[in-house]
């Protein structure tokens, strides 16, 4: 069940995280409100206000996200700030009563469902302008013990809880839910999971509020969990997660296909971000970088959505190697300087060919060896498809890390 469930999941690989809210303002990233000891009203009054989302274009969002080969998108709905992007009856610092005066939520909904793209909602349970909270300037998260009394908690649920309700009762089918924001642990997330699935049938819920989940994720790394399952790999486009005017430290193009295909070698999604200016606008690099990965996507898509776990093993110049069915995927993201020896492929090779253009790789194979030949390479990179006979298995199955610990 959970598989057909979850399918628009796994034929995905690939979705875009947006970061935005009125840190966005600030330009300085979106832990601003913590790491710099603003107060609630200061934080309201220096960078709520001047959220305006004047240029807010969802429409264009999605469009771009179809243009850049995403499936689909998760949006910061309440970032820690405690801020909504809704009109929130439950919540009154909300972006209908403050800043945009609108309703943010709605229309990215409407946009991405019309694109036809999966939506999700991110949602972060910790709050650093309520008043139950424990408090907004801890270093690290707050514990349990750290409730000023048991009625703050219980309040703080309940606040919680009524504002999941509206994001999951008022805008239709909502296919994932990726929570943040880990807080003292008694906030009863196993009763509130329970909530969401009645509300929600059918959702994806990621690991950060507890079990049961559907998909465990991991930030700024590529970790599957060793115990199997669906998995997702979150990452930054440069090295923020909100707008930071000053952050220049891009990936390169290269460097976010390596990250897609790394994660379906594994047989997980990257859900890659971006921060948009506080005017709704998505930055400039960030269009550039995700545009060349898209160009680089259509031609190549067939390497990764889907993808099977791989089986294979690391060499030095066709990496990552995905796989599929009885097809081999292997690439060049770097120059094979014309010819490429292959020494992991049990499997008898039944054809080889460029799979951005369809036409014919000359190779050799015998004795566990296959040879490549005339290989004609152009940066981003270029992959090989090989249609092998049976399921495509190793040589030598690797069993653990290369490197002693």
């Amino acid at each position: 069940m959970s598989q057909q469930l979850f399918s628009w999941f796994d034929e995905a690989r690939y979705g875009l995280f947006i970061h935005w809210g009125a840190y966005s303002a600030g330009a300085r990233g979106e832990w601003v409100m913590n790491r710099e000891r603003i107060p609630v009203e200061a934080y309201r009054r220096d960078f709520v206000s001047r959220f305006g989302a004047e240029d807010y274009d969802p429409a264009d969002w999605a469009a771009k996200a179809r243009r850049w080969g995403m499936r689909y998108a998760v949006v910061t709905t309440r970032h820690h700030d405690g801020f909504s992007l809704w009109d929130s009856a439950a919540n009154p610092y909300n972006a209908r009563n403050y800043g945009p005066g609108r309703d943010l939520v709605r229309p990215f909904v409407e946009a991405f469902r019309e694109a036809g793209l999966n939506v999700g909602f991110y949602y972060s349970p910790a709050n650093w302008a309520s008043p139950d909270y424990p408090g907004p300037f801890y270093r690290d998260w707050p514990g349990k013990e750290d409730w000023r009394d048991e009625s703050s908690r219980r309040r703080f649920v309940a606040q919680y809880r009524a504002e999941l309700e509206e994001l999951c009762t008022r805008y239709g089918k909502i296919d994932y839910l990726w929570f943040d924001g880990c807080i003292p642990e008694n906030i009863d997330g196993e009763e509130t999971l329970g909530m969401i699935r009645a509300w929600q049938p059918g959702i994806a819920v990621n690991n950060r509020l507890g079990a049961p989940y559907d998909v465990r994720v991991c930030e700024q790394t590529i970790n599957p969990p060793k115990e199997g399952g669906r998995w997702e790999a979150c990452m930054t486009l440069n090295a923020n997660w909100g707008y930071h005017a000053g952050d220049d430290r891009w990936k390169t193009p290269r460097d976010v296909i390596e990250l897609l295909l790394t994660c379906a070698q594994k047989g997980g999604n990257l859900l890659l971000n971006v921060g948009p200016r506080a005017d709704g606008a998505i930055p400039e690099e960030s269009v550039r970088i995700l545009d060349e990965v898209g160009e680089w996507l259509r031609a190549n898509e067939a390497s990764v959505r889907a993808s099977d776990l791989s089986p294979f093993s690391w060499n030095n110049t066709a990496r990552p190697i995905t796989v599929k069915g009885n097809h081999v995927y292997l690439h060049f993201l770097v120059n094979p300087l014309g010819s490429f020896r292959w020494a992991e492929l049990s499997n008898r090779v039944v054809s080889a060919r460029w799979l951005d253009d369809g036409s014919s790789v000359h190779f050799e194979q015998s004795d566990g060896i296959l040879v490549l030949r005339d290989l004609r390479w152009s940066a981003p990179g270029r992959t090989v498809e090989l249609e092998v006979e049976g399921v495509p298995e190793p040589l030598t199955r690797q069993t653990t890390f290369w490197i002693p610990e």
